[in-house]
């Protein structure tokens, strides 16, 4: 089948969408990808590992308009406007992908006028995740349109149980979980061999995950050594954790890593971090990426009670779930520090639920599944 897929961000560094389209093309579909580049970053064409990418860049309309929200409705068009030239110049795609809601309307429009089968891929509630940087106003807007345009779609890829009871709710189309599960490294439990004991945490920095504050509570631990590999998305924020993180001799920053290296840093750690705030609706509904990481690793997490990371953690006890407080973070890490049969006995629990379902073979095969039943 022919594929076009639509991302508005970069596809290199969306890891979600490079597994899934890899997935796709060994399985011998042919794909290709319209982005956003907001930023102009990368060329207009391009190819990045075998995928043809053509990329949308700010016009001068759009660098007028406050904000990303507003500037949506010309990305949708100008993504229409390309993939329609590009149906007619020989990739008659079969079906479009949409990742998120901020491509999904340019897929309505793609299937009114081509009758191509469409896919929405929801990483997330887009409503949940803009909340706390937009008015309401646009957060009911978000709500409204995606309960008006699943009733289009064909198929729902979305990410977790939470996810799949909310879609159930709002559309009649089926519902398969993709979860963001990474690729079994051994399916024999491997310890650290750290002469430190090393806290890991890789992702992003945001004040409601204790940033900057949290380096000084671990950097004033004595005997334990605190990795960052940090996205490069706020600037302001990187900087300060930068300069806080310089202050003490056992704090690592990496700054943005390649997404191939995550895993690696994070099998050399004891201990991977994921302070969520649990007063934010994502918090309770999303998925981690360093959840997955930490099991393929054999490696035990801290995360926050009554976030959706913390609820997994407890039902698989691959870890230590503590209340959203720095003190508490930090009881975690010395209690684990001080007890190497625990942190062996969690890191093996969470290699084990690895093997039995939260691996990328598997959730590969759900994605497959998806792409069988609409042919």
């Amino acid at each position: 089948m022919k594929i076009l897929m639509l991302l508005s961000k970069e596809f290199m560094f969306d890891l979600r969408v490079y597994n899934e389209a890899v997935a796709l093309k060994k399985a011998g579909h042919e794909i290709r990808i319209i982005l956003w580049d907001r930023l102009k970053q990368y060329k207009e064409k391009d190819t990045v590992d075998g995928f043809k990418i053509y990329r949308i860049h700010n016009s001068s309309f759009m660098k007028l308009l406050p904000g990303n929200i507003l500037r949506n409705p010309v990305w949708w068009y100008r993504s229409y406007k390309k993939g329609l030239a590009l149906y007619k110049n020989g990739f008659d795609f079969d079906v479009v992908h949409c990742h998120d809601l901020d491509t999904l309307p340019a897929g309505v429009w793609f299937k009114k006028k081509t009758g191509c089968k469409l896919v929405y891929d929801a990483h997330e509630i887009f409503g949940y995740m803009i909340q706390e940087n937009v008015s309401p106003f646009f957060v009911n807007i978000a709500f409204y349109l995606e309960k008006k345009l699943v009733k289009k779609v064909d198929y729902i890829i979305t990410v977790n149980e939470k996810l799949r009871k909310y879609f159930k709710k709002i559309s009649n189309a089926p519902i398969i979980l993709v979860m963001n599960c990474k690729d079994l490294i051994s399916k024999t439990y491997k310890s650290p061999r750290n002469k430190i004991f090393t806290v890991c945490y890789i992702g992003g920095l945001h004040r409601r995950r204790f940033f900057p504050d949290i380096v000084d509570t671990i950097g004033q631990i004595e005997n334990i050594k605190f990795v960052i590999g940090a996205k490069k998305e706020h600037l302001k924020l990187f900087n300060k954790v930068k300069k806080n993180s310089s202050k003490y001799g056992n704090v690592e920053f990496l700054g943005q890593i390649p997404k191939d290296e995550v895993v690696s840093y994070t099998c050399k750690s004891d201990v991977v971090l994921c302070p969520l705030d649990p007063n934010s609706m994502i918090s309770k509904i999303a998925t981690a990426n360093k959840q997955f990481e930490a099991m393929v690793c054999g490696r035990p997490i801290i995360c926050t009670k009554n976030t959706n990371p913390g609820d997994l953690t407890d039902k698989l006890q691959c870890g230590i779930i503590v209340d959203y407080d720095l003190t508490e973070i930090k009881r975690a890490i010395v209690k684990l520090s001080k007890n190497p049969e625990l942190c062996e006995k969690l890191g093996r629990n969470a290699l084990k639920a690895a093997v039995d379902k939260y691996n990328w073979q598997k959730q590969k095969n759900n994605l497959l599944n998806v792409y069988r039943n609409l042919n």
